[in-house]
C-alpha cells in the first residue's frame, strides 16, 4: 500500500476511534428522542461543526499556543495521554465523569461539551499526527473522521435498530480499549521526551 494512503487511513481511523461516536449514540438518542429527522440532523451538524472547528484551529495553531503558554510537546503528550486513558477506561468500565449530565437538555452540548468529540485527547492526537504526517494529510484525515462521525450520529436510530443496544455497547467498550492503548503509547512517548 502507498505510504501516504496508509498514513491517511491510519490517521483517520485513530481520530475516529478517539472521537468515538458509538459511545455517544445512547446519549444522542436520548437527547433527540421523539424529535423530527431534521432536528436530529441539525444536532449532528452542530456537534460535528464545533468539533471540526476546534480540531482545525488546533491543527493550524497548536505550536503558537504552546509557545504562548510555554508548554512543551512532551508535557502536553503526558497530560493528554492521561486524560485519553481516563476516557478509554470510562468507556470500558462504564462510568461517567464530567458535564455529561449537566447538559442533558441539549444533545449538541452533551456530545460536544464532554471530551468525547473535542477534548484534550482528540487535540493531543491531532497534534501528534500533524507532527508525524504534516498538516495537509491530517487535515484530510480530520475531514474523513468527522464525516464518519456525522454519519454515525445522524443515523444513530437506524444503527440502534439494526444491531441493538448490546452490540453498540460492546463496540463502544472495544473502542475504549483502543483509546486506552493509544493513550499508553502517547504517555510513553511524552515521558521519553521529558527525560
Amino acid at each position: 500500500m502507498d505510504p501516504t494512503l496508509s498514513a491517511l487511513l491510519y490517521s483517520a481511523f485513530a481520530l475516529f476511534i478517539i472521537l468515538d461516536p458509538l459511545l455517544s449514540i445512547p446519549l444522542f438518542l436520548e437527547m433527540t428522542k421523539e424529535k423530527a429527522k431534521e432536528y436530529v440532523a441539525r444536532q449532528a451538524w452542530i456537534a460535528i461543526g464545533v468539533a471540526g472547528v476546534l480540531m482545525y484551529l488546533f491543527l493550524l495553531f497548536n505550536f503558537v499556543i504552546f509557545d504562548t503558554l510555554g508548554i512543551t510537546l512532551a508535557s502536553f503528550q503526558v497530560a493528554g495521554g492521561i486524560i485519553l486513558f481516563i476516557l478509554g477506561m470510562q468507556e470500558v468500565l462504564g462510568f461517567t465523569m464530567g458535564t455529561m449530565k449537566a447538559c442533558k437538555d441539549n444533545a449538541a452540548c452533551v456530545v460536544i461539551g464532554t471530551p468525547l468529540l473535542c477534548g484534550p485527547g482528540t487535540l493531543t492526537t491531532v497534534l501528534l499526527l500533524s507532527r508525524d504526517h504534516g498538516l495537509l494529510l491530517v487535515g484530510v484525515a480530520i475531514a474523513l473522521a468527522l464525516i464518519a462521525t456525522w454519519l454515525v450520529l445522524r443515523y444513530s436510530r437506524a444503527l440502534q435498530r439494526l444491531v441493538g443496544d448490546l452490540v453498540i455497547e460492546i463496540m463502544a467498550k472495544v473502542l475504549g480499549m483502543f483509546v486506552a492503548a493509544i493513550a499508553v503509547q502517547i504517555i510513553a512517548q511524552g515521558i521519553l521526551g521529558l527525560v
